[in-house]
């Protein structure tokens, strides 16, 4: 992969920390930082217990893979190119966050792009791979997902309910970055309206900029929950939570209820500032649960923060409070059930 440009880091716009700790923390249980400079991240568990890691790359030029049998493994192990971005046209700029899904027995990746000529013209593209190993396989483009309305939209999640697909994902709507939810025909193809899920409405919601975007969805305890972060990707990025009853109709928005606060936030002593953009799995036996999430080690950004490459993925435990709600406690440190 190509390094970032010499002339930036040179002359201070982009700071590079990608030391590590190599020793795992005693307090997550994981190294820590994970997967540096490795923003957006997500992690898929395969049926035959693989993990595969995905994420954003702070070139934003291209898609990257890496496989493993455990966690830890994904550390060290080898990062494949799978996609690269195109040189003019769509997916030709900001090529972002990433999400490898395994559907009817094919491999598909959503991500976000812009055009090489307008370059924020940011909309959801899928690739498809028919093959076994979706590092080895050919991806073909099934090209841009088609939306009700024209505006920047991204992070793009998808999820199986009762034998029903569903798409989330964030777009545009006048100054905010609301979250939206759509039936999906195919796994590129919106069957029906797009109903909106969830707008910013709290204080902590519309810190720098009104945003809500990097849905993930947990499915548990009769409940659909949706995580997603909230405000400026600095340190006042934070992650808020939606849940709805599992047996209610997910395209009716009275069915969902946001929580008022929210549920990850930055954590200066452990040096986890502006956690975010969160999946979640499973440990290597399926008995622990895992989120999966990128921060910055550092409070100050210098320059502007898509500049900044120390988004490091992080990966710790958590927990159930005893009224079903998941409970996630602070980043980088060990959670104590609620």
């Amino acid at each position: 992969m190509k390094s970032l440009p010499l002339d930036l880091i040179e002359a201070g716009e982009i700071r590079m920390t990608t030391n590590r700790n190599d020793k795992v923390s005693e307090e997550t249980g994981y190294t820590s930082p994970w997967i540096v400079n490795r923003a957006d991240p997500y992690v898929w568990k395969h049926n035959d217990g693989t993990y595969y890691f995905t994420a954003s790359v702070p070139e934003y030029d291209c898609i990257v893979l890496r496989k493993a049998y455990t966690i830890e493994g994904l550390v060290d192990a080898e990062e494949t190119i799978i996609w690269r971005k195109h040189d003019t046209g769509e997916m030709g700029h900001h090529i972002w966050a990433p999400e490898l899904h395994y559907i009817n027995g094919k491999w598909y990746v959503y991500f976000a792009a812009g055009k090489a000529e307008e370059i924020w013209a940011i909309r959801p593209y899928v690739l498809e791979c028919a093959d076994a190993d979706p590092i080895t396989g050919t991806w073909v483009e099934k090209g841009k997902i088609e939306l009700d309305f024209e505006s920047f939209s991204l992070d793009a999640t998808t999820f199986n309910h009762n034998g029903v697909q569903y798409l989330i994902w964030a777009q545009y709507k006048g100054d905010d970055s609301n979250l939206y939810i759509a039936k999906l025909a195919n796994p590129w193809t919106i069957d029906g309206p797009q109903v909106l899920l969830s707008t910013p409405q709290y204080d902590w919601e519309i810190q720098g900029h009104r945003v809500n975007e990097g849905p993930a969805v947990l499915v548990r305890n009769g409940r659909i929950f949706v995580a997603f972060s909230a405000s400026a990707t600095d340190h006042r990025y934070c992650v808020g939570l939606l849940e709805a009853s599992a047996d209610s109709n997910l395209l009716d928005p009275t069915s969902w209820t946001k929580h008022p606060l929210p549920v990850f936030e930055t954590n200066e002593e452990t040096e986890n500032f502006g956690p975010g953009h969160n999946c979640f799995t499973v440990s290597e036996d399926g008995t622990t649960d895992l989120i999966v999430y990128h921060a910055r080690p550092y409070r100050d950004i210098i320059g502007g923060a898509l500049s900044d490459p120390n988004r490091h993925a992080r990966v710790q435990r958590f927990e159930w409070n005893e009224d079903g709600t998941p409970f996630f406690g602070k980043p980088g440190t060990a959670v104590v059930t609620k």
